[in-house]
């Protein structure tokens, strides 16, 4: 089976660790080092022969269109992670709505094709926001993968389903959650810092589990992931360095082994490709 690799497009100073001691107000005067990091990336796709979805920032997109082109230009799916990062249980319906449709029309701009599908920062789309699938539906997404079904100190919703279904029973919108390993009665996240700070045999086991139910495997990771070489944030809590900064300069040959171990698609192929999908949560 072909299972999705995502990537979650941001840059080092965006990111949920720092969003405590890093303003929104300075990241125009940070260092950024998204657009040579996702070039980074789209070579190493390149290199694999792989095909994949870029959810992006509409903050990076209106600042830097020609790496958003360029994702395009490669056969990559163009998708959206919101406007700057916020997540969603922080924002109102009508926030949230703004943030999505501002988002949107950011990257549709920069990159010059239609965005439908949708990953919400951190994934926080959970039991707090029973109306965020709505919105999405509304904006006619296709797609949104937003939810980690698991428990988590900074994200998750363990009462989620672990595969694919219709959020709403009169709306067409699926949701794809990230894959996660079931080890007992634990469910373990596989992406991102995960797979960097663990063996990478969990996530094959996670990948290989999901194949055998008959289900695609949805894995993700970010640019500065693979860039040893970014600012250190010292003053953020030693527990938000630690996830952050962790085994970055091991993280691409762990990709690659990753990459040459499974299938690997775009997610709006994979959720073409899903057949009838069970209606659950707050349908």
């Amino acid at each position: 089976m072909q299972h999705a690799m995502s990537v979650d497009v941001e840059d080092w100073f965006q990111v949920g660790a720092f969003e405590k001691v890093i303003d929104k107000a300075d990241w125009a005067s940070l260092t950024p080092r998204v657009e040579r990091n996702t070039d980074a990336v789209l070579a190493l796709f390149a290199d694999s022969g792989v095909k994949a979805t870029f959810f992006t920032l509409g903050w990076v997109a209106a600042r830097y269109p020609a790496v958003i082109r360029r994702i395009v230009e490669q056969g990559h799916e163009l998708a959206s992670h919101g406007w700057d990062h916020a997540r969603v249980f922080t924002m109102t319906p009508d926030e949230f709505r703004s943030d999505v449709a501002r988002a949107g029309c950011a990257l549709e701009d920069a990159g010059g094709v239609a965005v439908t599908g949708y990953r919400a920062p951190s994934f926080s789309i959970d039991a707090r926001t029973p109306w965020a699938h709505d919105v999405l539906a509304e904006a006619g997404y296709a797609y949104s993968s937003s939810i980690a079904p698991l428990r988590h100190d900074h994200y998750g919703w363990p009462e989620a389903p672990r595969y694919a279904f219709r959020p709403r029973a009169d709306a067409a919108l699926i949701e794809v959650p990230v894959t996660v390993a079931e080890l007992g009665r634990r469910r373990m996240a596989t992406g991102g810092g995960f797979f960097r700070l663990f063996p990478a045999a969990v996530t094959d086991y996670a990948v290989r589990q999901v194949d055998r139910a008959g289900q695609p495997a949805v894995f993700y990771f970010h640019p500065w992931e693979i860039d040893p070489g970014q600012p250190r944030v010292n003053h953020a809590p030693m527990r938000s360095r630690l996830r952050h900064y962790s085994r970055l300069g091991a993280m691409s040959g762990k990709l690659r082994g990753l990459i040459a171990r499974h299938d690997w698609g775009r997610m709006d192929a994979i959720v073409a490709r899903l057949g009838s999908v069970p209606v659950g949560m707050g349908a």
